[in-house]
């Protein structure tokens, strides 16, 4: 009886033992490793949504810095990219910014992007960095796409104008201060030289983004922006 309890495990019992621990040891990793993966996959849902967030807020602090300068387009869209001349974040001596907001394919995919211009103190500056926020849109240089962020994946976009009561294409004309027809010599009646049309802000903006696929938010969201001076019981 003395020898048969000193004699230990036999092989048999050890191999099976071992295997029972191996068996434990991968249930546990398979555990981990799931709890890792929905952890991950839920800080990058956060973060996705948080990034888009903060896009829409940005989209809604431009639109309410927005500025009418004389015989300059506040705000224009052309099929393409969204323009807008807005105040600065510094002090309001210190210039006005032009602020582009487009969608173009950067490494093979969809992206929704913003684009800010060097502060603008002469018209010249002013004329030339709208010029540059279309140019942006389309054939950015090295420069250019220093200034630009990008904001989400984007499939498409749509933008509508409020004007006279109901929302309408952003393409068809809007101006405001339109002069009488000039007689035949070229001249308003009275002598008066013919004032320059400007473009007229918008009551309200409309935003309608198409997000691609994805772990994230998906499907199409829209956003209303209204003018903050906007009176008449208009919301």
């Amino acid at each position: 009886m003395n020898s048969r309890a000193a004699r230990g495990f036999t092989l048999v019992e050890l191999l099976v033992a071992l295997f029972v621990l191996a068996l434990l040891a991968v249930l546990s990793w398979r555990g981990l490793d799931g709890m890792a993966r929905a952890q991950a996959q839920t800080e990058s849902r956060a973060d996705e949504t948080l990034t888009l967030q903060v896009g829409l807020a940005q989209w809604g602090a431009d639109l309410d810095a927005m500025v009418q300068l004389p015989q300059a387009s506040a705000i224009e869209w052309n099929g393409r990219v969204l323009r807008l001349t807005r105040r600065s974040t510094a002090a309001a001596t210190d210039g006005v910014l032009v602020v582009a907001w487009t969608r173009r394919v950067v490494n093979g995919v969809g992206t929704w992007l913003r684009w800010q211009s060097p502060l603008a103190v002469t018209r010249g500056e002013l004329d030339t960095a709208w010029q540059q926020a279309d140019v942006w849109s389309q054939s950015p240089g090295v420069e250019q796409m220093r200034r630009e962020v990008s904001v989400v994946p984007l499939q498409e976009w749509q933008i509508f104008f409020y004007r006279e009561n109901a929302w309408t294409n952003p393409l068809s004309s809007d101006i405001q201060g339109a002069p009488p027809a000039p007689p035949a010599g070229g001249a308003p009646a009275g002598g008066a030289p013919a004032r320059a049309l400007t473009p007229v802000i918008p009551d309200g903006v409309r935003l309608v983004l198409t997000l691609p696929p994805g772990p994230s938010i998906t499907g199409t969201l829209t956003r209303d922006w209204v003018r903050p001076t906007l009176g008449g019981g208009k919301g």
